[in-house]
This record gives structure tokens, C-alpha cells and sequence, in this order.
């Protein structure tokens, strides 16, 4: 629902994150003048964009519900009542997705889909006041204390709900027996954890650590859960860590160097949230700065960024997951998510000694009205950026029999395909065909244009095609845009094979790529849209 303007995420179209078929998410263009800085310089304008003239109002339910048109719209989010009326028409997802939080507590709708989003700062201007709240005589309230209230334009939340307890919740967790545990041991020289994650994890890894300013936070991820640790350490350490997979046994072993060889009597004092194990997307999104290393020219537009994670973090970026990056633009916080790819398509070298999980690789278009991507464009070799832990659904397990692996990809859209398709040819030992059908404008537009090719000649299982809709008199290729007809000889199951279908792109080419394919037969397991 509440959405911040310019910004793709979650539309269908995106490259961030994967859903089943089916589930998709409008987006529409915006007007001329109402990009995400359009905004920002709307609320600094000193325009009342409440209509109360400063005041903060408590609401109640029936006052909420008055306001539930186009050109008075109301919505609660936590228990804070906005006025999003003039935000209507810088909202991405378009006026229709506002007017569904009409009127409403919108918090369950803004959480399905962006509960990335800096909402507090993004309306701070749009602020109406709180709900008014009910006390039930059943349930006595909670002890409140200042550590745990915070302050919206400086207006007091609501009281904290009943706890968690009294409802059942949406999702039980896993066994008791299931929950991963820890155990530690010293040598002189160093620290090293022990995790047991009671399962098999992937080779690659599943742990982002980071050791900061002496706290070390540990979050391992397990398909839709997270085994959170975090600690104060009791004595100085180097900058550095060290992390090791046992894939088959689920085990990673977290190493630390003692800057004094002393004897630790424990790990350290618990921080927030330490030994949890809970639903990923219940957990707090932790960002930490990374700073520009490099930046090369892919296309005309469209640039590939190097950004060095701190030196003591680690952190494995999965197959299809995303980040988000976030900045600080004319005293507003703007965040977007981007998903990772690798150096190059073709690997001709292993990854040098270190580098592996201590520096990112973002593909990124820059849009003239995009306000991260310029922000990102204008830093400067060593100029920080902060960097979100890696979120979204996506697990290589749907790859797990494949057969045929199809790509439907226009644009940027191509990026959670490249390290799709290297997965898939070097580890998917099931894998006959991988064929990628990429939709461009124009020929300088295609991404990694060589490499593809290239893979394609070395590797007789990749096959690429290419589709130009405003195509110069030389191109020799296929020209249009994305049509049924199309994907009839495309999109091939031959008998005895299992196929998965990607796509991703613009929201009008994903919505016809999905349609696409499940008029020719493809089930909801087969097809997945990637999105923001």
C-alpha cells in the first residue's frame, strides 16, 4: 500500500523478489512532476497537507471512517493516522492501491508487500494525529516506560497491544527439536562459535555476520526463518572474521581473533533480539555501510557498482534474494532494493582470497528521475552507502529436478536472471536446457550483450534470444514486444521434463509473460515473477 514514490518495489515487474504467479501488484506512471523528489519538495514546501493546520488530533474509528474518498483519504498505519490525500498521485502503485487502505487501519496491506519503508519519514508532512484507543477491562495495560515509546513528530504513540500470547499466531514455528542451537570454544589466539542449524544448508553459506564497534550479530537464514545471536563482546577483537560451511551437517563455525590472549569466561552480555528464532520477515531489517569500490559502464545507462561491506562483515548474498540500499536525500530517508549480481557473467577466474562475502556487485540503470540511482552515480571511490541484510522468499530448492529452466526478462529485469542461470549450469546437475528470451528498446540497451553470447557458444545447454521494440534498419533479430505467439515454440516441455518459467520485468510485460504461459499450460509451480 503506502508506497514510496519512484520507487518500483514491490511492482510485479521488479527484480527483487519472487512470488508465486498470480500475485501480482499494479504500477502506473507517474505524471511529469511527481517523482520522489517532486515530493520531498512538496512536504518542504509548507503546504498544510493535513487540512488541520498543524493540529494533532486523536481519531477514532468513526472519525477514521468518514475519510474514505479520492479526494479525502485517510488510512491508519501502527496505530498513526495519515492523510495521504495529496500523495495519491506520487504513489507508484497508483490511486486504486491507496484506496484500498481508505477509511481503514492500512497496517496489515502496507505489511504484505513494504514494510521496508520509511513511512514515518516519507509522511511526517501527511501526519493527522493517533487513533483514539479502547482499554478493554479484561486486559490491564502495560507498564510504559520512555525506552519503550517512541515519538512521531513529537506525538506519542498509542498504547502497545495486548502480548502476542493471547493470539494465536499466523504461522507456528517449527519443532521445538528443529530450533537451531549454538556452542563456543577458545584458543589463545582465538574465539570460534559453533552453530548447529539441524538441517542441510547451502555450500555457499547461510550466516551474515558482523562485528561492529564490539557487537557481534550473527543472523543465519533458514529458508523463511532467521536464527538470530548478537552479543557485546567482553574483549577487544581484530576487525575481522573468519566464516566456514559444513553444508552437509549443517554446521558454520564463526572465528574470531583475540587482540590479548586472555581467557574469555563468556561470550559477552546479550544484545537485542539475541538467541531468536523467528519468521524472517518478523525481523528487524539491519543495515550496515558499505562504500563505493568501483564503478564500470554496462550500457549507455546502466552501471555496474563494487561496494566493500565492512571489514568485519561477512555476508553470503543468495540466488534471487535482494538488498536494499538507503539514503539520506534532502533531509529524507530513501530506501530501494536491488538485487546483486556477480562480477561478470563468465567466471574466468576463481574469487581472489577474501573477497568472497566482503564486497557486493549491483547492476544499476539510472533513471533521470531516479533519485538513489543518481545519488549512487554521484558518490565518489570510498563514499558510503548503507546496506540492508539480504531479504525475499526465493530458494534454490525450486530449482531441485529442473529439467528446463525458461527466462522471460525485459530491461533491468535481467538482473536476478544472471546469477540464476549460472547456478542453474553449474550446479543443477538435472539441467538439459536454459533458455533466455531478453526484451530491450534498442540494441545498446542489452545488458552483458557479449558474455551472453559467449556463454551461449561454450555452453550448448544456454541459449539466448533477443526481441527489439524500436530495433534500428540493421538488427537482424526479432523485433516487438512480448506476444502469445511468441512463446509457443519457446517455451517447450518435452515428456518426462520439469520445467520452471522466471520472469521478470515491467509490470505490463510481466502480467502478459505470466498470462502468457499459463495459457499454454504451465502451472502456478512453474511459473514464479520475480518482484520488488
Amino acid at each position: 500500500m503506502l508506497n514510496v514514490p519512484s520507487q518500483s518495489f514491490p511492482a510485479v515487474g521488479s527484480q527483487q523478489r519472487v512470488a508465486p504467479a498470480g500475485q501480482s501488484r499494479n504500477k502506473v506512471a507517474l505524471k511529469p512532476g511527481h517523482s520522489l523528489m517532486d515530493w520531498i519538495r512538496l512536504t518542504k514546501s509548507g503546504r498544510d497537507l493535513t487540512g488541520l493546520r498543524g493540529r494533532l488530533i486523536e481519531v477514532t474509528d468513526e472519525e477514521l471512517r468518514k475519510h474514505n474518498t479520492r479526494s479525502d483519504c485517510w488510512t491508519c498505519i501502527r496505530g498513526m493516522v495519515y492523510n495521504v490525500t495529496a500523495y495519491m498521485d506520487f504513489h507508484p502503485g497508483g490511486e486504486e492501491e491507496l484506496m484500498r487502505a481508505a477509511g481503514i487501519d492500512g497496517t496489515d496491506l502496507f505489511d504484505q508487500v513494504h514494510r521496508w519503508v520509511n513511512y514515518e519519514s516519507m509522511l511526517k508532512e501527511c501526519l493527522v494525529g493517533r487513533m483514539a484507543t479502547k482499554v478493554s477491562a479484561g486486559i490491564r495495560s502495560q507498564p510504559e516506560t520512555e525506552e519503550t515509546r517512541t515519538q512521531v513528530n513529537g506525538l506519542t504513540p498509542p498504547p502497545v497491544p495486548p502480548p502476542p500470547s493471547l493470539e494465536p499466531p499466523a504461522a507456528p514455528l517449527p519443532p521445538k527439536d528443529t530450533r537451531p542451537r549454538y556452542d563456543w570454544f577458545q584458543t589463545d589466539a582465538t574465539v570460534n562459535i559453533v552453530l548447529y542449524t539441524k538441517r542441510k544448508i547451502p555450500a555457499a553459506g547461510c550466516a551474515v555476520v558482523d562485528l561492529i564497534d564490539g557487537a557481534l550479530r550473527i543472523d543465519v537464514v533458514l529458508g523463511k526463518l532467521s536464527y538470530l545471536l548478537h552479543w557485546r563482546l567482553p574483549h577487544e577483537v581484530e576487525e575481522r572474521v573468519s566464516v566456514h560451511t559444513a553444508s552437509a551437517v549443517g554446521k558454520i563455525q564463526v572465528v574470531l581473533w583475540k587482540k590479548a590472549k586472555c581467557r574469555w569466561s563468556a561470550l559477552g552480555d546479550p544484545l537485542e533480539a539475541n538467541d531468536t528464532f523467528e519468521r524472517r520477515k518478523d525481523r528487524r531489517i539491519f543495515y550496515r555501510e558499505c562504500v563505493l569500490a568501483s564503478k564500470t559502464d554496462v550500457t549507455h545507462d546502466t552501471r555496474l557498482f563494487c561496494l566493500r561491506l565492512p571489514p568485519g562483515t561477512h555476508m553470503h548474498v543468495p540466488v534471487g534474494t535482494h538488498v536494499y540500499l538507503k539514503a539520506s536525500l534532502t533531509d529524507s530517508e530513501v530506501v530501494k532494493p536491488y538485487t546483486p549480481v556477480e562480477s561478470a557473467l563468465l567466471q574466468e577466474a576463481p574469487p581472489t582470497e577474501g573477497s568472497e562475502g566482503s564486497q557486493l556487485f549491483l547492476m544499476v540503470k539510472i533513471y533521470p528521475h531516479g533519485a538513489l540511482s543518481h545519488h549512487l552515480d554521484s558518490l565518489q571511490i570510498g563514499e558510503a552507502v548503507c546496506v540492508s541484510s539480504p531479504e525475499g522468499p526465493f530458494s534454490l530448492r525450486q530449482l531441485r529436478g529442473v529439467t528446463h529452466l525458461y527466462l522471460l526478462a525485459a530491461g533491468t529485469g535481467f538482473t536476478p536472471m544472471a546469477r540464476l542461470i549460472r547456478s542453474a549450469l553449474t550446479d543443477l546437475p538435472t539441467l538439459r536446457k536454459s533458455r533466455l528470451m531478453f526484451f530491450n528498446r534498442q540494441e545498446r540497451d542489452i545488458l552483458w550483450h557479449t558474455q551472453l553470447d559467449q556463454l551461449a557458444a561454450r555452453d550448448n545447454r544456454f541459449e539466448v534470444e533477443y526481441i527489439l521494440s524500436e530495433a534500428s534498419d540493421s538488427w537482424t533479430g526479432r523485433r516487438g514486444r512480448i506476444q502469445a505467439s511468441m512463446l509457443t515454440d519457446f517455451l517447450v516441455q518435452p515428456e518426462g521434463s520439469k520445467c520452471l518459467v522466471c520472469v521478470c520485468g515491467p509490470t505490463a510485460f510481466t502480467e502478459l509473460a505470466v498470462r502468457f504461459t499459463q495459457d499454454l499450460g504451465f502451472s502456478d509451480e512453474e511459473v514464479h515473477a520475480f518482484q520488488g
